[in-house]
């Protein structure tokens, strides 16, 4: 492989040389040239500027073939060597800058270049964008005035000629499975045809609303332009031929796959802190677009701290009551989020929820109630499961609270219950909604890929590790490891969690078992109670995917947040039988972690995404639970979608097996933008099984 690869990087090499060389020749050729004109422009006029007469002029085209013909003779030598190696250094610098531009086009601006694509390809796919026609033989014009091109253009029948052939191509009848759209001027309607996908145009324009219907490309100004048809059958024609685009890249046909609804995960300040619904005109028209284009309905967190705000059991459903009611207008499917913590200073915050004011009060004289690490610093961001079942908020136990909460919530909602609306409700177990430790604050110091710190030296949770202690006869294990680092600390760099370290001695598995099954028991007492107050409903739980340090012996990332996963145990496999107790289904909030293998951050902190999707995966599998998820990063392309499609719908796995649903998040400006939403339009059209063309965006 590697004689291979020294093969093919001489050969480009030898390339890149010979077409310096040949640049440098050709200059050498144009001064060659102008070196002629000079010489016959001197010897055909006389000293006083006078033309010679007939004769002498016959005389002077001899001396000029004798001097041009001579090597080394005449007005015109030979270019120096020093300036050919300045020109081939500047020919070099030159490729560099534009190897560049390519480079960083192709990783951020999606552009579909050749490998050995030049600067003209650059300036062609740009113009491209700004919705100008580029022909094969350079020749550009807008889209709206293809008439105005140069009459002399060789190519100028190109366009009539192939339209006419495309027209002679389109099929009179639908084939089956795949229907063919056909528009007869240079701008396409909207064509929505059984079995086949065709974009919409102006419904999710929301800035344009006044724009043509005709659907076409946008510039950067935001000036729309028409675009030449795009046709079944007719699309290989269009883009090779007329437009001189590369062929497309393949991918997955999704066709006949299984239906998987789509959700869309709504704003996070959607509801502000007064239980008001924040701007509901602008939010019934993004609703409105997304059910033009088939969504299935939105995802939405109902925050304790907004609802229970003031006083304990008093509740004010006001502004998600309206919220829920333009949904049931629409015909969308709600998804609910119970959401126990707070919100802000986490990844993808754009809003400060806290928990409710009562609880802080209560924080306030006892900050127990608090996850506490080592150095005695809490974390507000929920409530500590030491707390679950002591009476120390007012006369109630916290999942006595989360329970009462719950309950308020199906007799105020009821209504959209039965009638179907509210389609699944995710239960709210830690922090960010997840069932994990808050083991990496950003706020007390973790950076990525710190292993973090184990969460349990509040009273409460001291006082059952001294019972637990007791109870194995060995007291004196009633305290935390001392020997772990701190929150950005690596694996190696610690005694617990290096290699053959303490984590996998006596202590280290009592105290680690412990810890783990404290997170299981939370899980499991706060889902029963659901299943109580959602009887009848479809309940889930979010599990974080924390991929750093899989491949290493400890897995301390997961072991700090709870998971008790080292190489030689699983830790997941308990977690989803616990699920399958209470016919709680899986969101695994990481539907394309399996595909950052090739990240530079990843492989220094060795991480393993794709083990520990599939670790997950097959421990939901094998105790028949179901399977539901959500991007983790921002997408807007067509390669972040498909990475998602791939994963949510395997192709090889033997069974048949994919995910229940899927929530996009979130609902935003950017997603609506023309050409985002045109990718998100054919991501969800593939979600549900339907086939696509294949359109260049």
């Amino acid at each position: 492989m590697s004689a291979d690869m020294q093969k093919l990087i001489g050969a480009n090499e030898e390339d890149d040389e010979e077409e310096i060389e040949m640049d440098v020749k050709e200059e050498d050729n144009e001064d060659h040239e102008n070196g002629q004109k000079h010489i016959a422009a001197q010897m055909m006029l006389g000293a006083d500027g006078v033309m010679p007469s007939t004769s002498h002029q016959f005389q002077i085209q001899q001396q000029l073939q004798e001097q041009v013909s001579t090597p080394g003779g005449g007005a015109w030598r030979s270019r120096p060597l020093e300036e050919k190696e300045r020109t081939k250094l500047r020919e070099r610098h030159r490729r560099a800058i534009t190897a560049r531009i390519l480079a960083g086009l192709r990783k951020h601006g999606n552009y579909n270049l050749r490998v050995r694509a030049d600067i003209n390809d650059v300036i062609a796919a740009l113009a491209r964008e700004a919705g100008w026609v580029v022909l094969p033989d350079g020749t550009t014009f807008p889209s709206r005035s293809q008439g105005s091109r140069p009459a002399g253009d060789s190519s100028a029948g190109l366009t009539s000629s192939s339209s006419q052939m495309l027209s002679q191509q389109v099929p009179p009848t639908s084939l089956q499975g795949v229907s063919s759209g056909y528009c007869a001027s240079v701008e396409y309607n909207a064509c929505h045809m059984k079995g086949v996908f065709m974009p919409t145009p102006a419904p999710y324009d929301l800035s344009s609303s006044g724009h043509s219907q005709s659907s076409g490309m946008v510039g950067n100004g935001g000036e729309q332009t028409e675009s030449l048809p795009l046709i079944a059958g007719s699309m290989e024609v269009i883009n090779e031929q007329i437009i001189g685009l590369p062929p497309k890249l393949p991918e997955r046909d999704f066709a006949g796959t299984p239906y998987v609804p789509v959700y869309v995960m709504l704003p996070l300040g959607v509801v502000n802190m007064k239980c008001e619904l924040v701007d509901p005109d602008g939010l019934l028209k993004q609703l409105r677009v997304l059910k033009s284009i088939n969504v299935d309905g939105v995802m939405i967190d109902c925050w304790w701290g907004i609802v229970e705000a003031d006083a304990p059991q008093e509740y004010n459903w006001n502004g998600y009551r309206r919220l829920f009611k333009m949904v049931h207008e629409l015909k969308l499917k709600l998804q609910v989020v119970m959401s126990f913590h707070e919100c802000g200073g986490n990844v993808g915050d754009d809003v400060c929820i806290p928990l409710p004011h009562w609880v802080a009060e209560i924080g306030r004289s006892n900050p127990d109630i608090f996850f506490t690490d080592r150095e005695g610093r809490r974390n507000t961001e929920c409530l500590s499961w030491g707390i679950d079942k002591e009476r120390v908020l007012r006369g109630r136990t916290a999942v006595e609270v989360y329970f009462d909460f719950m309950r308020s919530f199906r007799v105020e909602f009821n209504e959209f219950f039965e009638d179907g609306i509210i389609s699944m409700v995710e239960v709210g177990l830690g922090p960010c909604g997840e069932l994990r430790y808050p083991s990496c604050p950003v706020k007390h110091g973790w950076r990525y890929p710190g292993i973090g710190e184990f969460q349990c030296y509040d009273q409460y949770m001291l006082k059952s590790l001294m019972k637990a202690a007791e109870m194995r006869g060995h007291s004196f294990w009633a305290r935390g490891p001392d020997n772990v680092g701190s929150y950005s600390s690596h694996p190696h760099e610690t005694g617990f969690f290096c290699d053959e370290g303490d984590y996998d001695g006596y202590y280290g598995r009592f105290f680690l078992n412990w810890y783990s099954q404290l997170l299981i028991n939370h899980g499991d007492l706060v889902l029963s109670l659901a299943k109580l107050a959602f009887e009848g409903s479809c309940i889930a739980a979010k599990l974080p995917g924390i991929h750093w340090w899989y491949k290493t012996s400890s897995h301390a990332a997961e072991l700090t947040a709870g998971f008790y996963n080292p190489c030689n145990r699983d830790g997941y496999i308990a977690i989803a039988a616990m699920l399958h107790k209470h016919g709680a289904a899986l969101n695994f909030a990481r539907a394309e972690l399996q595909f950052l293998e090739q990240r530079e951050d990843l492989q220094e902190a060795l991480a393993n995404p794709q083990g520990l999707v599939w670790q997950v995966l097959n421990a939901a599998w094998e105790t028949c639970i179901t399977v539901v998820s959500e991007n983790a990063f921002v997408c807007h392309d067509r390669v972040g979608y498909n990475k998602i499609l791939e994963n949510v719908k395997p192709v090889n796995d033997p069974d048949g097996r994919h995910f229940s649903s899927f929530t996009y998040l979130r609902l935003t400006p950017l997603l609506m933008e023309r050409q985002n939403f045109m990718e998100f339009e054919r991501f969800v059209k593939r979600m549900h099984g339907e086939a696509v063309l294949y359109l260049q965006v």
